[in-house]
This record gives C-alpha cells, structure tokens and sequence, in this order.
C-alpha cells in the first residue's frame, strides 16, 4: 500500500511540473517598448542570441513602441504569467511611464517582478555640428537667450534622457522646447537632420555618430570622464555639482511568474552578461554589462524611484 501511495505522489508531482521543469519548450518572447535601432533594443537583442543557445530555443525581440513604453508595458503586466513573455525595459518604461501619462495601468512593484539588470549607459550631451554650441556654458547661455529657440530631442516623455535634460534647465535657467519622438532611433534622425539641435543620448547610440563627426559632444552624464570620449568633460565639470544620470536595461517578468523560471533565467543572464564576448559588444556601444539577482535588481530600481519620482511631481513632467 505504501509502495503504491508512493507511485501516486510520484505521478502527481510528474503532472503538476513539468511545464516548469522543461522551460522553455516554446519560443519566449522579449517585450521591448521602442523602435529597432535604440539603446534597449540593442541590449535585448545582444542577449536574446546568448539566450537561444543557452536554452537551445527561441528568444523573439518584438517590438511595441509608443505612449513612452506604456503600450509594452501594459502589455506583459496582462499577459500570461508562464515564462513565455518578459518585458526589456528601461528606466522611463519601467518606473515612470504610468504617472507621466496619467494612466494607472502598471506599476513595476505590483504587476512585475524584476528578473536581472542587464546593461547600464552614461548619456550625452550633444549638438548638431551646423549648431555654433561648442561647450556646455555656449548651449545654456543660448537657452537663457529669449531670442534664440533651441530644440532638444526626447526619445519619449519620463525617459532618462528628458528627465535629465529637465534637470539641466531647472538648475541652469536655460529652457527649449523638448520634442518627444517614439524612441531613439528617431530622435537621432532628427538631430542628425537639423530638425532640432541637441538632445541628451545614451553613449550606446550617440558613440558612432560622435565618432563620425556627424554630432559635436558637449558632455557626459558620468561621474568621470569615459575612456570612448576622453576630451568630452562630465556634467560636473561643466558645473553640475553632484550631477550623474545612467540608463539602465532589465528584464521583469509578469508577477505570479513561477520563481524557478525568474531565477532560471536570471541565473542565465547573470552567467552571459559576465562573458567577455557579451561585455566586449556593449562596451563597443558605450555600455556596461551588469547581471544582478532579483532581489538585488529590484533594490536598485527602488532606489531609482526613489530619486526621480519626486524630481517628476515637482517640474509636473507630463505627456502633454
């Protein structure tokens, strides 16, 4: 009888978690909330290729652009929690994007649970080079200049990028009309144009521009000069006092995600972010490939919020 009540908790146990024990068995698709070509879609493309052959399956990028990453968002904080569906984001997606356009449709505590960091990237401050602005002090005397309308171009309404610009105007005086584009990849066709004459970009993006002549870099976000753009000074320099900003890349599952699957694929993620093949492409765009734990990836993105979220409700940043 013992012997049979054995096989039965066996049989049970062999039905009840398979889907878990042989994940992936299917394609899983990685959610990322801008158009090809910008800085997230870059990260979730380097690791949905290491991903594949890790797993031996399938790891489709799709990307859903628009409402500043709500559109994405929303879209795996609905979607089954299986393992299946995973959302690659960044700081204005994943934290700020529901409160800048007023839409309670996520919030990151509640409707996800955050799986791994995968990338950090200092910004820049850029000019087009037909632009006369060849330091920072140049571009914000122009900025407190009421004759003189400068543009700058966000890739969408919360990012780092406009919130950090938001910032410069608030503490330096100097103010522009902010243009939101869905993503980078079009808020650098247009600086690249002369549609608008700066924005602040991820290294990860501007760097081949940079390089080519085609911007003019005024500044970096980063605590010290980076070693891609060793004459370019840091905001500090500039005379920020204490002022840094990066843009992070994660991966955060729907919540109710089973927590082998979360800690499979972080595990992964971890293993192939610390691969030197990995860390060798984001340091050609100008990033740092980071895994983290998911606790310790869900401290940072507290910490995040924490710092931007009051800077958000004091300028009243919103979509409008």
């Amino acid at each position: 009888m013992k012997k049979f009540l054995a096989a039965c908790a066996v049989a049970v146990f062999a039905t009840a978690a398979p889907a878990q024990s042989q994940w992936p068995d299917k394609p899983v698709r990685l959610i990322v909330p801008y158009p090809p070509g910008g800085n997230v879609d870059s990260a979730a493309r380097i690791i949905s290729e290491r991903l594949g052959a890790l797993f031996n399956q399938q790891f489709l990028v799709e990307n859903k652009a628009g409402a500043g990453g709500l559109i994405a968002g929303e879209f795996v904080a609905r979607s089954a929690p299986d393992g299946y569906t995973f959302f690659v984001g960044a700081n204005g997606p994943i934290l700020f994007a529901p409160l800048i356009f007023k839409r309670d449709v996520y919030h990151w505590k509640k409707d996800f649970v955050p799986v791994s960091s995968v990338s950090f990237t200092s910004l820049v401050l850029q000019v087009n080079p037909s632009t006369p602005y060849k330091t920072v002090a140049q571009l914000l005397e122009a900025g407190r200049n009421p004759a003189v309308k400068l543009s700058m171009a966000s890739p969408g309404a919360g990012t780092t990028n406009h919130l950090l610009s938001e910032l410069v105007q608030e503490q330096s005086g100097a103010k522009w009309l902010t243009v939101q584009y869905k993503g980078n990849a079009p808020a650098t066709s247009d600086l690249l144009g002369g549609q608008v004459d700066f924005n602040f970009d991820q290294v990860s993006v501007a760097l081949p521009f940079i390089k080519d002549g085609r911007t003019r870099a005024l500044a970096v976000s980063s605590p010290k000069r980076l070693s891609q753009l060793p004459d370019v000074p840091t905001l500090q320099e500039a005379g920020f006092k204490g002022l840094t900003a990066e843009t992070f890349t994660g991966v955060l599952a729907p919540k109710g995600t089973p927590p082998e699957i979360v800690k499979r694929l972080s595990d992964a993620l971890q293993k192939l972010l610390a691969e030197k093949g990995v860390q060798d492409k984001f340091a050609g765009l100008g990033a740092e490939s980071r895994g983290s734990p998911p606790e310790q990836f869900t401290e940072y993105l507290t910490a995040e919020d924490e710092r931007w979220t009051p800077i958000i409700k004091k300028i009243n940043i919103t979509s409008q």
